[in-house]
C-alpha cells in the first residue's frame, strides 16, 4: 500500500496550486494523508476527487467550511497499522514523550503546522512524521512531502521528497 503524506498546502495563499510533482504522487498513492492547513475548500475537494482514499484533518488556518468536512483528528487503520493525523503537536522539545502519552493506541502520528519535516520514533515505538509543506518552505531549504509504504502490516520506505519548483 503506497502512501502520500502532505500538510500545510495553503492553496491559494502560498501557491496558486499544488506542484505537479505532488499531483503525480497523488495519482500513484493508494492513500493520501493530509495533516491540515488547506486554507480553502477547493483544494480539499480537488484532492478528495483525485485520491483513491483521503485521510485528512483540519488545521489552525482552516475555516468552518473545512472544519465541517473533516475532523480535528483523523484515525485510520491501514493493513494493521494504526495511523492518527493531527495538525499541531506543540513544541519540538519533548514532542515524542508528549505524543506517546497522548496517542497510546497509535503506531504512526502524521502532523503538520511547523512546515519542518520530522521523522522520529518515541520510546514506545510511536513513529512521528511531518512531511513539511509542498508550497511554503518557510525557513527550510526546500518545499517537501513524504511517501511511505505499508507492507505486511509494517510501515516502510518513508521518504522525504524535495519539490523541484513550487508554483
Amino acid at each position: 500500500m503506497h502512501l502520500l503524506l502532505i500538510a500545510d498546502t495553503h492553496v491559494p495563499k502560498r501557491a496558486r496550486r499544488l506542484p505537479e510533482q505532488v499531483w503525480n504522487a497523488v495519482d500513484k498513492a493508494d492513500v493520501v494523508i493530509h495533516a491540515g492547513d488547506w486554507v480553502e475548500l477547493d483544494m480539499f475537494e480537488q484532492l478528495l476527487e483525485r485520491s483513491s482514499q483521503l485521510v485528512a484533518c483540519w488545521g489552525n488556518n482552516d475555516g468552518e467550511d473545512l472544519r465541517s468536512r473533516m475532523p480535528e483528528r483523523a484515525d485510520v487503520t491501514l493493513d494493521g497499522v494504526r495511523i492518527s493525523v493531527v495538525h499541531e503537536t506543540g513544541a519540538a522539545a519533548g514532542r515524542e514523550e508528549r505524543m506517546a502519552a497522548a496517542y497510546p493506541d497509535t503506531d504512526v502520528l502524521v502532523f503538520g503546522h511547523s512546515h519542518i519535516p520530522w521523522d522520529t520514533t518515541a520510546k514506545n515505538g510511536l513513529r512521528l512524521l511531518n512531511p513539511g509543506s509542498p508550497t511554503d518552505r518557510r525557513r527550510q531549504p526546500h518545499c517537501t512531502f513524504m511517501t511511505a509504504v505499508i507492507e505486511k502490516s509494517m510501515l516502510r520506505d518513508v521518504e522525504l521528497h524535495r519539490i523541484e519548483r513550487a508554483t
